[in-house]
């Protein structure tokens, strides 16, 4: 990483680059989940930096790592990425939520928003290139601070691999969002090798009931331990902990309309005032 460091003078702190001779339409924040995947951060990282540059973006990259044993929670880091960018910087009207994995091919799939949601990743490699079913809002998506917002960002529910992103497509179809895509020879990626996590644990009793509960689980519910903001050269390192019994009783908690609930009381393994609800209270 530091080699990649080196090579990239022409970045700002925390991994930002504008350009000099004209103005982007939008600021751009590239949102990557991320935990243990250190080659593949460095080869997403040596590949995007000149790919968003090509582009002419106004754009800073933030990478949310989650710093606890608990089941990955990728719509949760997500939307910890999206509070945590629009409290470190003025905000930003365009976001980019992008697995560490995937690598653009094409010069062309612009990392920009649009009136609708984007699904950037329709056409990658290890599926043929192929769009595996219509309802797809995985792998990387484009969409704006408004239309986050609206949908109440991802589920916060989803421990382990799968789901968030299926929950996510039914939020922005009831609010009548519909997404679009690029042309399937734009929109092409290819994936890095890897293992997959386990699948998320009652992912599709979460799915079967997650409208009912959209307005209540989701940004307006994260809870979590900031325990790193680091402005390295490359990227912004945000690193959370996670506790997953926390992170559930607060989203009941959240259905029963009790928002101003006092959420230190469920605090057992950190002390209160290490963790973010809402606020950030550090």
């Amino acid at each position: 990483m530091e080699q990649l460091e080196l090579l990239h003078t022409e970045l700002e702190a925390g991994g930002s680059w504008y350009p000099v001779n004209c103005s982007s339409r939008h600021r751009v924040a590239i949102v990557v989940p991320y935990r243990d995947r250190v080659d593949h951060l460095r080869i997403l990282l040596e590949h995007l930096h000149p790919f968003l540059q090509k582009q002419l973006l106004d754009y800073k990259i933030f990478v949310v790592e989650q710093d606890s044993s608990a089941p990955f929670n990728r719509g949760m880091l997500m939307n910890i990425g999206f509070k945590e960018a629009n409290s470190v910087d003025h905000p930003y009207d365009c976001f980019i939520f992008h697995d560490v994995d995937l690598l653009p091919e094409d010069d062309r799939n612009i990392y920009d928003c649009a009136e609708k949601p984007r699904h950037m990743s329709a056409a990658v490699d290890t599926l043929g290139y192929k769009l595996p079913y219509a309802n797809l809002f995985g792998g990387v998506s484009a969409i704006s601070r408004q239309q986050f917002e609206l949908v109440n960002g991802y589920s916060n529910k989803f421990f382990g691999w799968g789901g968030e992103d299926d929950d996510i497509f039914n939020r922005l179809k009831y609010n009548d969002l519909k997404i679009s895509r690029r042309p399937m020879n734009i929109a092409r990626y290819k994936m890095l090798q890897h293992r997959k996590n386990p699948p998320a644990r009652n992912r599709m009793k979460y799915l079967n009931g997650g409208i009912s509960r959209y307005d209540r689980d989701g940004v307006n519910s994260l809870i979590y331990k900031l325990t790193a903001l680091d402005r390295r050269k490359l990227f912004t390192l945000v690193s959370v902990v996670i506790d997953e019994s926390t992170v559930i009783k607060v989203i009941i908690i959240m259905r029963c309309g009790l928002q101003r609930y006092d959420y230190t009381n469920f605090h057992r393994v950190f002390e209160p005032h290490h963790w973010s609800t809402g606020h950030r209270l550090i």
